[in-house]
């Protein structure tokens, strides 16, 4: 295996036969341009520059990479024939959502053809009683808990933007509500995947939505998470949940990060089954209250959530708020009503433009890790530490529940020494959470900036087993090249 690692890394696995040289941009024959018109039409293809500058980036701080041309497909048998199109002229294939990642995913690295996906945008199938539903991947969260409304359904992963269900699974997104619904690994239950030459795939077999299952390799799991490099993701069969029937939210001022961290593993530890538990720090605060019209206290700040009968919230309540004044929490104040609890958690999900608006001019850079519940007040703390030791300005915010947090940091694009530093504190922050037994990305993905990280997470033999799977199904390494290996 060590020779076929090696073979991966030098580019003798992946032969790029008269597109482009690696790592340039080529251009595309006016034939090919002209067969990729045929299968979608010529409406749905474009080479026209600002939209492939829009197409080359998403919202982190790589740099823009465009593709040679953007297709919009209508169906499954577009994405299937543009797929054996591209891998019989070894042109490279980017697949593209909505561009909100935040780790280089959809950038063009050797130019190619994007596969726009947003046009498929149906609710192929609600099976109500299994709760579960099928979906295309140009639909987006809030599209279809809007179609689930009134339905006694609803779709909880949450990562906060608008994202599309399919491209959430492709990255393995996750959100504020995971500690009590799951990442999208836990809540996909089939997709449909047409393979770089054109094949499709049901992971679970066509039609099927079982909840549990033994038979054979995990081929579903397999997919989730894999950005794009084995496959284009062209429908997800998704697990639903019920909604609850009443939900109450609060927030809670500490005294200190150790603090707020401490009363949110007291929390999970007592079984409290909270829904949502998000920490915010002084920094972050202070550009919530500015950018949405907040009056909360500036220090580290726990939201909640529960959900449940009512009957149930109220011990839930009781036992939740003992717990957080025992760690010294001020400022409790509960939300009941819909219309605070949304205040509250469009603020969280606008986190990350609050933080921008902090510095105007300068780029976001967001990073995440996890680690075990155990180690994340140590961590946290020292993450603090080091921020204000780095002389950026960033903020501390994250999925506390799950051992999962961000740092936003804030850079002038043009400011070489700042890059720089913004880059040694992410991979130390990194490599502490990997020295406390977690993982270099709770749910922002591999993409272009955290594969080395990667392979000082899994080791050698894990990177060696990843490329045989890369090599298997993408021999040509023409899916979303540069990404993840």
């Amino acid at each position: 295996m060590a020779s076929l690692l090696w073979a991966a890394v030098t580019g003798r696995l992946f032969p790029w036969r008269g597109y482009c040289s690696r790592g340039t941009q080529g251009k595309l024959s006016k034939d090919f341009v002209e067969a990729l018109k045929a299968v979608v039409g010529s409406p749905h293809v474009t080479t026209a520059a600002s939209v492939l500058e829009q197409h080359g980036h998403d919202e982190s701080m790589h740099r823009c990479q465009p593709p040679d041309v953007v297709v919009w497909p209508q169906n499954v048998e577009h994405v299937s024939q543009l797929a054996a199109l591209c891998y019989g002229q070894n042109v490279p294939i980017i697949p593209f959502g909505t561009g909100t990642g935040l780790e280089g995913g959809v950038c063009a690295v050797q130019g190619g053809v994007c596969i726009n996906l947003t046009h498929m945008d149906r609710i192929l199938e609600l099976n109500p009683e299994d709760f579960s539903v099928v979906v295309e991947p140009g639909v987006t969260r809030k599209a279809l808990n809007t179609h689930l409304r009134g339905s006694g359904l609803w779709f909880p992963v949450d990562p906060g933007a608008d994202a599309s269900l399919c491209g959430m699974a492709a990255t393995g997104a996750s959100g504020t509500n995971t500690v009590r619904y799951g990442t999208m690994r836990d809540n996909v239950l089939n997709l449909e995947v047409v393979l770089p030459g054109g094949q499709l795939l049901h992971t679970a077999g066509r039609g099927r939505h079982f909840r549990k299952s033994a038979a054979g390799y995990n081929l579903t799991g397999l997919f989730v998470g894999s950005e794009g490099t084995l496959g284009l993701i062209t429908a997800a069969t998704l697990r639903l949940h019920p909604v609850p029937e009443a939900t109450v939210a609060a927030t809670c001022a500490f005294p200190s990060v150790q603090a707020a961290v401490d009363s949110t593993i007291c929390i999970l530890q007592a079984a409290v089954p909270v829904a949502r538990i998000e920490f915010l720090d002084d920094v972050t605060m202070d550009a919530c209250n500015r950018y949405s019209n907040l009056n909360s206290s500036v220090a580290p700040t726990l939201f909640l959530e529960f959900h449940g009968s009512k009957q149930a919230l109220e011990e839930q309540l009781q036992r939740a708020e003992e717990i957080t004044q025992y760690h010294g929490a001020s400022h409790f104040s509960w939300a009941k009503e819909a219309e605070q609890r949304s205040k509250l958690w469009t603020a969280r999900h606008n986190v990350w433009y609050a933080i921008l608006a902090l510095r105007p001019g300068c780029k976001g850079y967001s990073t995440d890790v996890c680690v075990p519940i155990s180690r994340l007040p140590e961590i946290l703390v020292q993450t603090k530490e080091d921020l204000k030791a780095s002389g950026l300005t960033g903020a501390i915010v994250g999925h506390v529940g799950d051992g999962n947090f961000h740092c936003i940091l804030l850079v002038d694009p043009e400011d070489a020494e700042e890059r720089q530093r913004v880059k040694a504190f992410s991979h130390q922050l990194v490599r502490r959470a990997l020295a406390l037994r977690g993982t270099c990305t709770g749910e922002h993905g591999i993409g272009l900036g955290k594969r080395q990280l990667l392979q000082e997470e899994v080791g050698t033999v894990g990177m060696e087993t990843m490329w045989q799977i890369k090599a298997t199904l993408d021999p040509r390494g023409l899916m979303n090249p540069g990404k993840v290996l």
